[in-house]
């Protein structure tokens, strides 16, 4: 046998096994099964920090200090009772933040693993937000608060890992995917039949996602997003492009990528492992609940003392 011949035998037989990973993973009507509850947790940083700036991984002894210190952390109190104790609210049995996964950020583009430069519209527009933030009020009524505390989303798309509730569930149906987010239990809809985007008059908390198929991966594009609900600052114009890809039985590669010109001098992209995970249970938070009362009262109560 020619040795060109061996070398496509060789090649036959290395991709049989993952041709047949490939179709185990498909659902009854065919589409890549990407269904099952997943987990985004890590510690791995949004941002590359400075100090490991022109390194895109960890050494073996820095990632296992920093999940020793994950592990250990928050169980390491100040004195009972003193603001620092209660600043650091759970202790580490309450969190779930993952582990490192090796590298020194999510962001992989640009290389330097950085947001890029602000445009300069978004610089004053940025500054001037910051002026108007005010943490202590006035309070008139729930519209005041933001979207956080009154249970209506967590966080603008996409989703990147916080200290817990980092877990999703997928479900798939011919033609369509739902993603249910732990935390606020919103779940996204995501057409795959082609249908355009909703009118630019329309805006969605959580924007406007329409989806399909490239190979084994699937691709999400999300428009229309409300400018109450703003990623790292960033306008209603924002265009999120999200890539789901099972590469194992417990491991989802999931990537995406950002762009609003009136933002960012240049797109950017991060990549986020899922790994399997348990069944989610129900987060019962809603608009109508007792923080919001304490807090609406408690800016009454301050109305009627300053009279």
């Amino acid at each position: 046998m020619s040795i060109g011949a061996r070398l496509i035998v060789v090649a036959l037989l290395v991709s049989v096994p993952a041709a047949a990973q490939q179709k185990k993973w498909r659902t009854p009507w065919g589409d890549p099964d990407l269904q099952g509850s997943w987990s985004n947790a890590t510690t791995t940083p949004l941002q590359r920090p400075a100090k490991y700036a022109g390194r895109e991984f960890l050494t073996p002894q820095e990632r296992a200090e920093q999940d020793k210190e994950t592990a250990v952390g928050t169980d390491k109190r100040s004195a009972r009772g003193s603001a620092e104790d209660v600043d650091a609210a759970y202790n580490n049995f309450w969190w779930e933040r993952g582990w490192s996964d090796g590298r020194t950020s999510l962001i992989y583009d640009p290389p330097d693993g950085r947001i890029p430069a602000l445009t300069p519209e978004a610089r004053q527009r940025q500054a001037s937000r910051n002026e108007a933030v005010r943490t202590d009020g006035p309070y008139d009524g729930p519209e005041d608060l933001d979207l956080y505390t009154r249970c209506i989303i967590r966080a603008p798309l996409p989703r990147v890992p916080t200290g817990y509730d980092n877990n999703y569930e997928i479900v798939q149906t011919p033609g369509f995917v739902a993603i249910v987010q732990e935390q606020m239990h919103e779940t996204r809809i995501i057409p795959l039949d082609g249908r355009p985007h909703l009118d630019q008059s329309v805006p969605q908390w959580l924007g406007d996602s329409r989806g399909h198929w490239e190979g084994d991966t699937l691709v999400v594009e999300t428009t229309n997003f409300s400018e109450r609900a703003t990623f790292q600052g960033a306008t209603k114009s924002l265009r999120v492009v999200e890539r789901w890809t099972r590469v194992a039985d417990d491991h989802i590669d999931y990537r995406f990528t950002v762009s609003d010109p009136a933002t960012w001098t240049k797109p950017w992209s991060a990549a986020i492992a899922w790994n399997k995970t348990g069944t989610l249970f129900e987060y019962a938070c809603h608009e109508d609940n007792f923080g919001l009362y304490g807090i609406l009262a408690g800016a009454r109560a301050q109305e009627q003392k300053s009279r």
